[in-house]
Parts: structure tokens; sequence; C-alpha cells
């Protein structure tokens, strides 16, 4: 019996069900205009892809996490790179993220608008700043953890600073900063549904907001789910493009199969 349920297939199916069979116990206690049942929901998604409303908007919110998240990847990456190699910049800078990394995206929601306006760029700037303090300090974690024995080694060689960084420290941290974009991935997705909410008028995040205005719980199911099924995809695709591309550098996506 045990072995049946550790099959990764059946129990991820009876996981499922078991959701499926509370939610829906849930729907019968509480009433379909708090609590929508499955097929409430499903009839809802029905009626905002049948108007085109559902796919556009999960395009503008993809579109907005995937330019801000890889944008403040980029830039973060060279910038914790540079904090951990070069000690005077890691005495000033540390201090900094280490106050600045507690305040969360939402709270610069209002300067953001200030800043950048209502358009685009205040909420791709607010995914930036999302993703950026993530992968700094996951990228500065994985260069204080590389060997000394290791660099020493490149330097008795004779191996510059550019090709002790290039040869040694980045792929020794290349671990750290694939963990660091894949955990500012979610709060990438938490940023922009916040941005959305409160200044957009497009958008899963202003669906999840608007559909309160008439009730309608069903679209607010449905929006919490297509959140899901995003973050849930772009991680799957970004876990593979690990297990493909950068597992000679130690990267590991998944847990090891048992035999």
């Amino acid at each position: 019996m045990m072995k049946w349920l550790e099959k990764k297939g059946v129990s991820v199916s009876l996981l499922w069900l078991g959701a499926l069979v509370i939610w829906q116990l849930g729907a019968l206690v509480y009433g379909p205009d708090v609590v929508p049942g499955p097929w409430a929901t499903i009839k809802g998604g029905q009626e905002l892809i049948a108007d085109g409303t559902l796919m556009q908007y999960i395009g503008i919110s993809f579109y907005r996490v995937l330019i801000g998240w890889v944008l403040g990847s980029l830039l973060a990456i060279p910038v914790g790179l540079a904090i951990g190699k070069v000690q005077i910049i890691r005495i000033f800078a540390e201090p900094f993220l280490n106050f600045i990394r507690f305040i969360p995206p939402i709270a610069f929601i209002t300067l953001f608008l200030v800043w950048f306006g209502i358009g685009e760029q205040s909420k791709i700037a607010l995914i930036m700043y999302a993703t950026f303090f993530i992968v700094v300090l996951n990228t500065l974690t994985g260069v204080l953890a590389v060997e000394e024995d290791k660099i020493r080694s490149a330097r008795s060689m004779g191996a510059g600073e550019w090709q002790i960084l290039l040869h040694v420290i980045v792929p020794a941290t290349t671990p750290y900063i694939f963990t660091g974009i894949r955990l500012a991935m979610g709060t990438s997705y938490m940023a922009i549904i916040g941005a959305e909410m409160i200044a957009s008028n497009e958008g899963v995040g202003y669906l999840i907001w608007n559909s309160r205005l008439f009730f309608r719980t069903d679209w607010i199911f449905v929006g919490l789910f297509c959140l899901g099924f995003m973050g849930f995809f772009t991680d799957r695709l970004f876990g593979w493009f690990g297990r493909k591309v950068l597992y000679r550098y130690g990267v590991v996506t998944s847990a090891p199969r048992r035999r």
C-alpha cells in the first residue's frame, strides 16, 4: 500500500482530488457567492476566455514579470559579484543591502508611480526591485562560499584577477545565482499583482481587484489559478533550463529519483 502511494503520479492525483473535494465542500457550506465551486470557476473562466479578456490579461502580466525579472537579474549578478569580490565595496554595501531588503516591494508602489508614472515603467521598475536584492544576496553568498584554496591554486598557476573571476568564482557561484533568480521569480509575481491592483486597468492583478466590484468571486478564483499556473510554468521552464544548460556547474533543480 505504501509503495503504491509513494508513486509520484498516484500521490499527486490523490492530493489534487483531496483539494477538489475540500474546495467543493467549502462551496456547499459557504455558498457559491463566497466560495465558488470548481464547476462555477470553470464557467467563469470560459466567460473570460470567450471575450478574450483572460488571455490578454495573462499575456500582459507575463510580459511585465518577464521583462522586470530578466532586467533585475542581469543587473543584480554583476553587482553581487563585485560586492563579494571587492572587500571595500562589501564593507559599505552589505549593511545597506541588509537594511533595504526588508522593505517589501509593495511599499514602493506609490513612490514608483510618482517617479516613473502610471505606465509600464513603474511596474517593471517594481519587479526589478523585487528581483534585484534577492539575486544580489544569493550571488554575494555564493562568492563568499568559494573555497580560498581554489583561488590560491589559480593564482599559483599565474591566473590574473579577471581569470579567477571568470574561471573560478563565476562557475562556483552559478548554483547560488540560479537559486536566487528562481526565488526572485516568485517575488516578481507578488510585486506585479500589487502594482496591477493599485495602478493598472489591465493584467491578472487588475482582474482580481476589479472583480470585487461585480462580486464575481468566480473571476477572482480564475485569476488566482492563472497566477498559479503562470508561476508553475515559468518555474518548470527555468528548472529545465538549469538541468540542460547549467548541470555542469552543479545546479540541482529536483531531488534524485528513488529506484
